[in-house]
Parts: C-alpha cells; structure tokens; sequence
C-alpha cells in the first residue's frame, strides 16, 4: 500500500477538503506520523500536519501562528517525494506560498482543497467517505474547537504524569 493510501491518511484528506476540520487533521495526522516516523520532527507527514495547524490557526486569526506553521509545512513538503505523490506538487507549493502571504497581510481566512491529481487516491477517498459517513460540524465548534472537545482524558492523563514524579 501506498503510504498516502493509509486509512488514516485518507483520513486527513477527507477532514481537510471536505470538512475544513484541521484540527482533526492534525490529529489523525499524529496518530499517522508516531506510527511511522516517531519524534521526526523533519519527516513530510509532519509538513502535512503542520500545513493543517496553519489552516486552523489561520481561521482563528492566529496571524503568528499560522506563518511558523505554514513555512516549517513549505519547507517539509517541497521535496517530499513519495510524501506527496499524486497531488499536484506546483499547485501545493503555490497554496502554502498564498497562505504565506495570506497570513502575512492579515487576509481573511480562505480554505484550500489539498490537489489531489491521483485518480487512484481520489477513489480511495471516495470509498472511505461512502464506508464511514460523517457529519458536518458547525462553524463555531470547528473553530474553536481544541476548547471545546471533551479534554478528560488528556486532563487525567497530565495528573497521573504529575503524581509519578512527586
């Protein structure tokens, strides 16, 4: 299997062209990327987490945010290889390069489609949606929604983590 063709991969895609929940992005690109390439802050899955950050910063108008997201995803996914076959690598470059830009001027947040040129990748994505259907959630929440989320487990997470160090 293609690493792009990845179930969670597929994932990523279908939260970002046709959800705009970068926020899920981020964490099923996580989940991705410690599976493949654990602490590799370099590797390109952790460029296509990025670039999904920036996308919700961006919508928060987290200006300064957005930037380091977005240059550090430019960076990583310029020459990624395998990483980004079967999507249009000049259109990519050109989306991170106006959300740059976007971001740099204060422009109002616009959401791109990541440019899938993979027919193959394309039905992938098409089969998933049609085998796991979701549903849309409402501006607001996904906006703000690392606020929002239920946080219990990440919260008792953290005070096991303080209790094993006293």
């Amino acid at each position: 299997m293609h690493p792009l063709h990845h179930p969670l991969f597929i994932q990523y895609i279908i939260h970002f062209n046709f959800h705009e929940d970068y926020f899920e992005c981020h964490e099923v690109g996580e989940e991705y990327w410690k599976s493949v390439a654990p602490k590799d802050k370099m590797h390109p899955l952790a460029g296509w987490i990025q670039m999904a950050v920036g996308m919700y910063h961006w919508r928060r108008s987290n200006y300064p945010g957005a930037l380091r997201s977005f240059i550090r995803a430019k960076d990583k996914l310029s020459d990624a290889g395998i990483w980004t076959e079967g999507f249009d690598g000049t259109v990519l470059a050109e989306q991170l390069a106006d959300a740059i830009d976007g971001v740099t001027t204060r422009r109002e947040f616009s959401a791109y489609k990541l440019p899938i040129i993979s027919d193959e990748l394309t039905a992938e994505v098409s089969r998933y949606m049609i085998e796991n259907p979701s549903e849309t959630l409402e501006p607001y929440y996904l906006m703000h929604k690392h606020r929002l989320r239920d946080r219990t487990s990440i919260i008792n997470l953290r005070e096991q983590k303080k209790r094993r160090k006293l």
